[in-house]
């Protein structure tokens, strides 16, 4: 009776430590940190203490001071290594993210689909109405919401205003599902898909399922579908991607496979996307305003594993899991030309993190 009992309570001593073992990243010795709400607290640590190369990461930051960087930030563990700011920027000055904020919205998806007001997979009509675009009938109905997310709904990214989401500017290019094009209006109708099956306003649901959650300031709001941010506010998102989406104990996306899916290759056009999400490490690429696929990886300086949110004039937020990194870049165009996510800068800044990290 006594070895039965022992053999119990082992069992479930296993248990409970693999629990743990797992809410830790899998470093019980180094729980994950997350900042307090409501409070500028947010504990830093010396990258010493990471055997990174303090001068290498130095370099990192003067680099990027050199090319329109306002506020930079790079997370271990959730705790702030480096922090910086330039052009008069502090912890507290709020800049737009412009498509960087596309990642946000495919979360809050994640999150409305595991509560049962939409499912990817319906047609948008469902939600949006019949008549959202100039489309026949029997060919918008192939438009799911999954299109949306994946950047494969057919619309014809070559109208004269990508942004309009007026019927008029959503017209017929291919059936839904058969080609990837960087496309904003599709995505901006995203949010409405939210707001009318929430039977909220887009920015009332985002706030309630998600930054309230998380501690993003008071101060952040969306404006013309666009969010505005602290450096800290997009680092704290960064920190609840490389989580799973997981704060402090509470899991806020439950629905794992759902964010495998947001994070890992959605179509097979553009092996560098996912739902909203541009992928590091796959064997081609494609970029906004083309339908070039190009035979490289995204970032080749960058470890594989990396996804990223990444908007206009260089905003990012890279999320890298086998570092445990979490690095935010604000400010302005970084490269020789104003560019839509993806650039040059990437691979630059990344050439010389590498250096840093020692990866």
């Amino acid at each position: 009776m006594r070895y039965l009992l022992a053999i119990t309570l082992f069992t479930l001593l296993l248990v409970s430590c693999k629990k743990n073992d797992t809410n830790n990243g899998g470093d019980t010795s180094n729980p994950y940190y997350f900042p307090p709400t409501g409070t500028d607290i947010w504990e830093t640590k010396n990258s010493s203490s990471v055997n990174w190369d303090d001068a290498q990461l130095q370099a990192a930051f003067d680099y990027a001071a050199t090319k329109n960087t306002y506020g930079l930030i790079v997370l271990h563990r959730g705790k702030i290594v480096k922090e910086q700011y330039w052009n008069n920027w502090n912890k507290d000055t709020r800049y737009f993210i412009a498509s960087a904020g596309k990642s946000i919205v495919a979360f809050v998806a994640g999150i409305a689909q595991q509560e049962g007001i939409i499912n990817i997979n319906n047609k948008t009509s469902q939600y949006l109405g019949t008549g959202w675009t100039s489309l026949p009938l029997i060919k918008e109905n192939l438009i799911t919401v999954k299109h949306q997310l994946s950047m494969t709904t057919g619309l014809d990214d070559g109208v004269a205003d990508q942004d309009s989401t007026k019927p008029s500017y959503l017209t017929y290019k291919a059936d839904a599902g058969t080609r990837w094009s960087y496309h904003n209006a599709p995505y901006l109708l995203l949010q409405s898909v939210l707001a009318n099956a929430s039977g909220q306003n887009w920015s009332t649901y985002c706030k309630s399922k998600l930054f309230d959650k998380i501690g993003v300031s008071s101060t952040a709001f969306w404006y013309n579908n666009v969010f505005y941010c602290t450096t800290r506010d997009a680092a704290r998102f960064g920190s609840l991607i490389l989580r799973k989406g997981e704060w402090n104990g509470t899991q806020l996306l439950t629905d794992a496979n759902y964010f495998t899916t947001m994070t890992t290759t959605s179509q097979n056009y553009n092996l560098s996307y996912g739902y909203l999400w541009w992928l590091n490490g796959k064997s081609s690429t494609m970029v906004p305003q083309s339908q070039v696929v190009y035979p490289t990886s995204l970032v080749p300086n960058a470890p594989a594993d990396m996804y990223m949110a990444l908007g206009k004039d260089d905003k990012k937020i890279y999320v890298v899991p086998s570092l445990d990194v979490v690095l935010v870049r604000l400010g302005d165009n970084a490269s020789a030309s104003s560019l839509l996510g993806p650039s040059s800068f990437d691979n630059e800044l990344w050439g010389k993190l590498k250096l840093a990290m020692k990866y």
